[in-house]
């Protein structure tokens, strides 16, 4: 097996980058959903903006996100924001943990990509694993991987919501995703995962699923309704 994509998503709900090589912390892929959109009710996502998707997120030489190219926190950005997100949505940086749906890392392999027969970008995962036949990787919580100088823990299979829907290209909806998803796969696909030690991890590095034993992390996630703190 080996590492076959990296990606990252500067931008929460926004389209991301593919990277050749990335650093693993305790707090994700470095750099990873760092800027995220709300409005005065609180945190907005594709689950409800899907318009937010046909935005572009990517990361500047000086580390600083881009929103189309533009600054995140300029006019230009603000603007592109405002019109996929609605007339008070903004955008706010905020590196804490909460900022993830479950855990800091996703990860889906070819095989089960291949399987399920749709554009696994819209999976929106970070690492994409090679050389994995068929649907393997369902039988991965509890494990871990090997990657670089890196080890994940693979936790459980990820729930999918109406994100997946969204064609990553075109934000045309096809809710048959969704539903071969449920209907094939009990609503679940790819793996929710932890970086249990930090490494640096680069393209067509060798993977090794192993049966080390890891500290279950603390999850994240959003509290619906909950007051968005940013530092």
């Amino acid at each position: 097996m080996h590492l076959r994509e990296i990606w990252r998503f500067p931008v929460k709900s926004m389209r991301g980058e593919q990277l050749k090589s990335v650093e693993l912390t305790d707090n994700g892929l470095t750099g990873d959903r760092h800027v995220h959109v709300r409005d005065s009710r609180g945190l907005l996502t594709a689950r409800v903006r899907s318009r937010l998707l046909g935005l572009s997120a990517t990361t500047a030489e000086d580390g600083g996100v881009l929103v189309n190219g533009h600054p995140w926190d300029g006019p230009e950005a603000a603007e592109l924001i405002r019109g996929a997100a609605g007339p008070d949505a903004e955008a706010v940086r905020y590196a804490g943990r909460e900022r993830f749906d479950v855990l800091n890392l996703t990860v889906i392999t070819d095989g089960a990509a291949q399987a399920l027969g749709h554009d696994p970008r819209r999976l929106r995962s970070n690492l994409v694993i090679g050389g994995v036949p068929g649907l393997s990787e369902r039988d991965w919580p509890g494990r871990t991987l090997r990657i670089g100088d890196a080890v994940i823990g693979v936790l459980k299979l990820r729930s999918r919501c109406v994100m997946t829907t969204v064609d990553p290209d075109t934000g045309e909806r096809n809710h048959d995703v969704l539903r071969d998803i449920h209907r094939l796969y009990g609503g679940t696909f790819a793996l929710d995962c932890w970086v249990a030690s930090p490494g640096t991890v680069t393209e067509g590095d060798e993977v090794r699923l192993t049966d080390e034993e890891w500290p279950e992390p603390v999850r994240g996630g959003w509290i619906v309704g909950a007051p968005y703190v940013v530092p």
